[in-house]
């Protein structure tokens, strides 16, 4: 390798602006690409086998605890958000989309609040200085416990996402960019515990899960607006706030920090810490390829924004659902009262808060 000649010429402003770091991950990365001579898959392979510490007994765990949260979901499901929603009387549409998004915002506010304790309020403090993540890093080196149990819910959570969206979850217009954001997660989240780049994981988890409690929690806003045929205008301005917040924050999270704090460690800084360090352009092109898809969903916010302001669309109604149809149109005009037909409608289309038809 002849990266080492490269790290040693790297040379960085003390404080460096958020396009120069953008630009030098980039530059580091296409560099470090062009000059390895012995890259491909024989030499992968072997890297894999030399490097990766997995055992069959943490892949069985991580199955069991997939298929204890899919069961868990299903339960929480059946006995207490549908009950809930006709307690509180919501319209058919709305009441069969809040089992997935109080599922999926009691999740992530458990999981964020526990990666914020670890990078907060133990030595784990990467969030403050993350080049540190690949300090003294040693293959097959042991994972703190309370880092090792993040990783067992997180990978079991996404692969349960996986199957979840395809048979669980509503269908939208996204939803196969989901299916591959969460293959993405879940490679990045194994490899990264089998490789032990386990610190730099709990950053990345940290920066993505603020924007999914926002998310699911403006979305549950949304569907309990009109509650037994009476519209809420107190969920209305907290919608309102809540998609301001997200918007903001998905920029500043996944946007801004996330390459600062986490491309540029894993383009430049690891290779600092270790020139030779393994499948270094495997884990960058997954963190590229979510950057991307953050792009992605950003720029259909922005959309969103901007039919909002233009006056395309009245209010917020589903800040996943980025046109508005015609049915959910004629619904935002009547606040009081949903058509016989519409309700007889939503009810064939989805099943029960939790198996759905789908047409792919």
């Amino acid at each position: 390798m002849e990266q080492e000649h490269r790290i040693h010429s790297l040379k960085m402003p003390s404080s460096p602006g958020y396009m120069e770091l953008l630009i030098e991950s980039g530059r580091q990365f296409l560099g470090s690409l062009k000059e390895c001579k012995d890259c491909g898959l024989v030499t992968s392979w072997a890297t894999l086998q030399a490097y990766a510490k997995f055992t069959w007994m943490e892949l069985l765990c991580v199955l069991l605890c997939s298929l204890a949260l899919t069961g868990l979901r299903m339960a929480t499901t059946t006995w207490i958000f549908q009950p809930f929603s006709k307690w509180c009387r919501l319209r058919p549409r709305e009441s069969e989309k809040v089992p997935e998004s109080a599922w999926k915002f009691l999740f992530y506010s458990l999981s964020w609040s526990y990666c914020s304790y670890l990078l907060f309020f133990t030595e784990h403090n990467f969030f403050y200085d993350p080049p540190s993540a690949f300090h003294g890093w040693k293959s097959g080196v042991e994972v703190p416990r309370n880092i090792a149990l993040v990783y067992l819910i997180q990978g079991s959570f996404y692969a349960h996402s996986t199957y979840a969206t395809l048979y669980m979850d509503v269908w939208r217009k996204d939803s196969f960019v989901m299916i591959l954001h969460h293959v993405v997660t879940f490679s990045l989240i194994t490899f990264s515990y089998a490789f032990r780049y386990h610190n730099i994981g709990i950053l990345v988890l940290f920066l993505h899960d603020i924007n999914d409690i926002l998310l699911e929690f403006t979305k549950l806003n949304i569907y309990f607006k009109t509650r037994g045929g009476v519209y809420h205008k107190v969920n209305s301005i907290i919608t309102d706030f809540g998609s301001v917040l997200f918007s903001m924050s998905w920029f500043w999270f996944r946007l801004y920090w996330f390459p600062v704090k986490v491309l540029y460690v894993t383009c430049c800084s690891s290779l600092q810490s270790n020139p030779n360090i393994p499948f270094y352009f495997f884990f960058n092109v997954l963190l590229f390829t979510l950057t991307l898809m953050n792009i992605y969903w950003f720029l259909y916010i922005v959309m969103f924004v901007v039919k909002v302001l233009t006056g395309q669309v009245k209010e917020v109604n589903d800040v996943r659902e980025y046109d508005i149809s015609k049915d959910q149109k004629m619904d935002d005009r009547d606040h009081t009262k949903t058509p016989r037909h519409m309700d007889t409608i939503n009810k064939q289309a989805m099943s029960n808060g939790f198996v759905k038809k789908k047409r792919v």
